[in-house]
Order: C-alpha cells, then structure tokens, then sequence
C-alpha cells in the first residue's frame, strides 16, 4: 500500500509543475488567446484545477460541442419520450440522458409516471435484459460520439450472433470532425488554438482533424485529461503560434496514435451510413450522424416503430436557455440568464446543466 506521505509528496509534486507551467504561459502570451476545448471532460478537468481562473486575462477557454448528451435536439429527446408510449418496449439509457428536458417533459418524468425506463452502464446490460425477459423489447438509446459507437454496434452485432431478436438501439450517434469545421469556419466565432478530445481521437487518430490547420491554420494539439495534460496542450499552442507555424500535434501520445483504431473504425464503417443530423446549437449539419445501415433494419428502433414527427411545445422557460450559445464558444456558462439562478442541478433548464460533462455544470460547481 501506498504510503499517505508519498501520495501527499506526489500531490504537491503536481501542484509544483502545473504552477510552473502556468508560470511559463503567463509570461509567453502577449495578446489574449482563445481556445476551444472541445470535450466536456477537458471542460471538467479545467474548471476543477483553476486552469480557467490561473490564466484570466491570458487565456479565454472556451467550452465547445464535446458533451453528446448536451448536443443531442430537443427533436431526438422527444422522440426518446414517444418511445415509452410503445406497450411492451423498454427504453435503457446512460443515466446522464434520463433527466435531460425535452420540449415538455423528460425520461425522468417518464419514469415517475410508470414508464419502464432502466438505467444501464452498459449496451451488455440491456442485451442481457432482452435475453431474460424475452416477451418484452428492449431499446438500446445510442447518444453518443466516435468513442461511444463501436461498443454499442458490436452489441448489436453480438445480439444477431445470438439470435436476441427483441433488442434494437435507437442510433443518435454524431461525429465531431464535421462540427469542428463549422466551428473553425463560423463568422461570428473567432478561435486561436483547439485542445482536441482525448476520448475520440483515441478511436479516430488524429488525422480527421487535419483540416484544422491546413484549411483555417488553427494550431490543434489533442490532450489528456489531467491539469498538467492540458497546461502542456497550452504550452504547445503557444509554441506554433510564436512560431507562426500552425500544427496538429499529440499530447496524449500514451493513449492516442495517428492511425486510431482500426478496427473500431472498420465498424462504423460497416454497419452504418452518414447522415445528417441536428445539433443543439449548431444546426443541422450534413453527414454528421450516423444511422444503420438498411441490413441492420431489425435491430433499429425508427424502422422497426413508426414514429410521428414530435410535436415541439413552447416553453419560455426553456427558451431563454442559452445551452447552444455555450455549445459554440459564444458565451460561457454565466453569461445564461438562467445559470444557478432558475436553472441548477437539483432544477436543470437546459441539457448542458444535466451532464456530468456539460460545460454549465462545471461551472456551477467549481466556478461560481
């Protein structure tokens, strides 16, 4: 066992270098930059460490699309609750997704109200489901980005192998490249530097993203989750800017290759086509999603239930979220009229207080 002195000596250790490190940022950075952060994580890990209060005036980080639950539409959640009308079909979810608002209700309420809504950990989980209680269906929803996809098609895949016939997910999975060119090209969002998911580049590799520097000439490092990860991710910014020399580099290089990985790669690539789809925020932007392809038709929810087109109800509460604002970089978390007064996370207005990687949440709970 680890002594309580050593892990005292290697926290302090921590505190040393990442001081050094804002040190350094401090004095190299002449004009204030902007930079992006693009997963929700990096979000958390920012606002945890003090990284956004130790380089104001140096440094605006800006959170952007990188929490799938806070990009998901208020259309697709709707679409979420109209499957809990269906007799005999289970909806299984991530918990993050079960209290996020729709344009009148939630999963949550759902729930409360006697729909059979069941929190999984895993896609495993409601296959297993599926298998033991086979006179009921069970609904996979499948919100996510690169990193969240390939697990949930290759339990699809294991529910074929098995022969589970009454298991299908809905597919609301989004993918982060396209969204990050609309972003980098955007009139009203000026960017420096990008810090790049850690996460999906894990899956992607890195060269998805060259288009970052050869086409808008934005410096672009993909970095881990620690403090110091992302001091570094800073430093290394820097470095191409004072150079003049945009470039897309790896600081987690202990995780993530250029190449990615293949095979996860592979199944995308195979069970599913691109299509568009809408982000909250963002709009809607081609090729952007992914659905399964027609071969898969069985074990998709949409083509196995007809479902209406949600009907979309006013809401001036939700309305004057600013969730979206947020989701670009426009604004931060406490510029929302609604942040930690209206809106919390005991009371969440928009999905962006709901996440566990959700930007307003970070800052609700570290930065007020």
């Amino acid at each position: 066992m680890t002594d309580l002195t050593e892990i005292l000596a290697q926290l302090e250790g921590d505190r040393a270098l990442m001081s050094g490190m804002v040190s350094r940022l401090v004095a190299r950075i002449g004009e204030p930059l902007k930079v992006m952060e693009v997963c929700g994580t990096h979000t958390h890990a920012i606002s945890k460490t003090g990284i956004r209060r130790a380089l104001a005036g140096k440094v605006r980080l800006l959170s952007g699309p990188g929490c799938p639950v806070c990009v998901t539409a208020d259309a697709d959640i709707d679409r979420f609750i109209q499957l809990t009308d269906i007799e005999d079909l289970v909806v299984t979810t991530f918990g993050d997704m079960l209290h996020v608002p729709g344009s009148s209700t939630s999963l949550a309420e759902m729930r409360d109200k006697g729909s059979d809504i069941r929190i999984v950990y895993s896609p495993l989980d409601a296959l297993k489901m599926a298998e033991s209680e086979p006179l009921k269906h069970f609904c996979f929803l499948g919100v996510g980005f690169e990193t969240t996809a390939p697990a949930i098609l290759a339990t699809v895949a294991e529910a074929r192998n098995r022969g589970i016939d009454n298991f299908s997910i809905y597919a609301s999975f989004k993918l982060i490249p396209p969204a990050l060119r609309l972003i980098a090209s955007h009139p009203d969002i000026s960017i420096d530097g990008f810090i790049l998911p850690g996460h999906v580049s894990a899956i992607l590799g890195s060269e998805p993203y060259r288009f970052l520097v050869d086409e808008y000439k934005k410096p672009s490092v993909i970095a881990g989750f620690e403090g110091a990860d992302i001091l570094q991710a800073l430093l290394m910014i820097t470095s191409q800017l004072e150079k003049g020399k945009p470039d897309l580099e790896i600081q987690y290089s202990r995780v993530v290759t250029q190449e990615g990985n293949k095979k996860a790669l592979d199944l995308m690539k195979d069970m599913c086509d691109k299509v568009e789809s809408e982000w909250r925020g963002l709009g809607t932007i081609p090729e952007t999603g992914l659905k399964l392809k027609p071969e898969w038709k069985s074990f998709d929810t949409e083509q196995r239930y007809e479902l209406p087109e949600p009907l979309m109800k006013k809401n001036p509460l939700r309305d004057a979220c600013r969730c979206g604002e947020v989701l670009l970089g426009k604004i931060a978390p406490p510029d929302c009229p609604l942040f930690a007064s209206e809106c919390s996370p005991s009371n969440p207005i928009g999905p962006c207080m709901v996440s566990s990687e959700g930007a307003c949440s970070a800052y609700y709970k570290y930065e007020r």
